[in-house]
């Protein structure tokens, strides 16, 4: 009813929300934005999507009907612009659609808009003067990494906010003698917003065996993602530890394959898998983790592993994998490359077939990181390891061969008394 409108047989009926804006601004072609539209649910009441349906489909909207009217109505001009912070809609009403993805800011792009912003807003609403209070650019930059994690700049406000009212009570408790102006920087940035809430991704310092840096794309942005494998003697039992979604777990499972395809050019006895016991763990577990992208970080910290070389501690990658050891492309390319250069890798790994993404990365992150796009597994081990593990001889297989228990032979069924 409320797009739709009420019929005129009900007391205090009236047009749908559609129909009463195009009265209100008394034109035929406005403009009308539809906030979080993938926040509607339906009820008893009926389903707001079945009428937006009928809004929104170009082929249908010039013959919409409003209850209320009793005749149809042109909405052919009129432009709709939807927002949503998920694609959780539905599959009909989305594919009315023309979908535009903004990514989140980057730390740049939000240390600009509190310095230009943010901070004159907060100080004008607070009552300070200019003379008053300093926010330093490192402090904010602090804010954004320790006390903020989010794609937009909603909570930065609100610490900055909270900075402010701090200095005015400072500033009201003192009054009576001259105080020098308040500056905030990264040093006493703790004592206006207490301790630190969030870790900053930071890379490893020294070069470990069994452990990659992976890069991830969350919704608030990129991040660093730590593989550790562990391998111990045992009868062929794997463990995936992490909240690692079904897709991860397969990127695992592919990775293990290409490691026993290729085992004898790396260096492992091809029976590895059935005399170790090999873990895979993602920490934070906390945190639910899922997609293929982390597929070539899995099959380097496999063999690293496997074969006691340290993996180079900077060093970040990014890929899926397939069974052949190819290097398919991935996502959030842009968001993971800012976590790279912020967690202080040097040499970031990502698919060939990325390279046309670069376009749209900012010049200062491309000087900065060294990008090497890869189109096969051996590329990623030989960029990743301190050191290409030396292939089994030939006559290695042999052996192996000798080694496997022999057949018993079948005994007759008579047997002497």
């Amino acid at each position: 009813a409320e797009i739709r409108g009420h019929r005129r047989t009900y007391i205090g009926s009236m047009p749908g929300k559609v129909i009463q804006n195009l009265i209100k601004v008394g034109t035929r072609n406005p403009l009308f934005l539809l906030d979080e539209i993938d926040k509607m649910a339906a009820d008893f009441r009926g389903d707001p999507a079945a009428a937006l349906l009928e809004v929104l489909d170009p082929e249908q909207n010039n013959t919409f009907g409003d209850h209320y009217l009793e005749v149809d109505y042109d909405l052919s001009d009129v432009m709709f612009i939807a927002t949503s912070n998920s694609m959780n809609i539905p599959g009909p009403l989305l594919d009315r659609m023309e979908v535009i993805r903004i990514p989140g800011y980057t730390e740049d792009e939000k240390l600009n808009i509190a310095m230009r912003y943010l901070v004159p807003k907060q100080l004008k609403a607070n009552g300070l003067k200019e003379n008053e209070i300093t926010i330093t650019e490192s402090a904010l930059r602090d804010i954004i990494r320790y006390y903020t994690r989010e794609a937009g700049v909603r909570s930065l406000e609100r610490e900055i906010a909270k900075i402010c009212r701090k200095v005015v009570k400072e500033v009201l408790l003192n009054k009576p003698v001259r105080r020098k102006k308040t500056s905030i920087s990264a040093r006493n940035l703790d004592k206006y917003l207490g301790v630190r809430r969030f870790r900053f991704g930071r890379a490893e310092e020294q070069d470990q065996v069994g452990q990659v840096t992976g890069l991830a794309w969350t919704e608030v942005g990129g991040d660093l993602l730590t593989i550790e494998t562990a391998v111990v003697p045992g009868k062929g039992k794997h463990q995936v530890t992490g909240q690692l979604g079904d897709v991860m777990k397969e990127s695992i499972t592919a990775a293990m394959s290409v490691v026993r395809a290729r085992s004898q050019i790396l260096g492992i006895k091809p029976d590895f898998y059935e005399k170790h016991d090999i873990h895979i763990h993602v920490p934070e577990g906390a945190i639910p983790k899922d997609g293929p992208s982390a597929g070539i970080g899995m099959c380097t910290a496999l063999v690293s592993a496997l074969t006691g070389i340290p993996v180079r501690a900077d060093v970040a990658m990014t890929g899926e994998i397939t069974l052949r050891g190819e290097v398919l492309a991935i996502g959030g390319l842009k968001e993971k490359l800012l976590a790279a250069l912020r967690g202080g890798i040097k040499i970031v790994i990502i698919p060939e077939e990325n390279r046309k993404d670069l376009t749209e990365i900012p010049e200062n992150v491309i000087e900065e990181l060294d990008i090497r796009p890869v189109r096969w597994i051996d590329e990623v081990l030989a960029i990743a390891l301190q050191h290409m593990p030396e292939p089994l001889p030939d006559d290695d297989a042999d052996v192996l061969e000798k080694d496997k228990p022999k057949k018993t032979r079948k005994r007759s069924a008579l047997r002497p008394h």
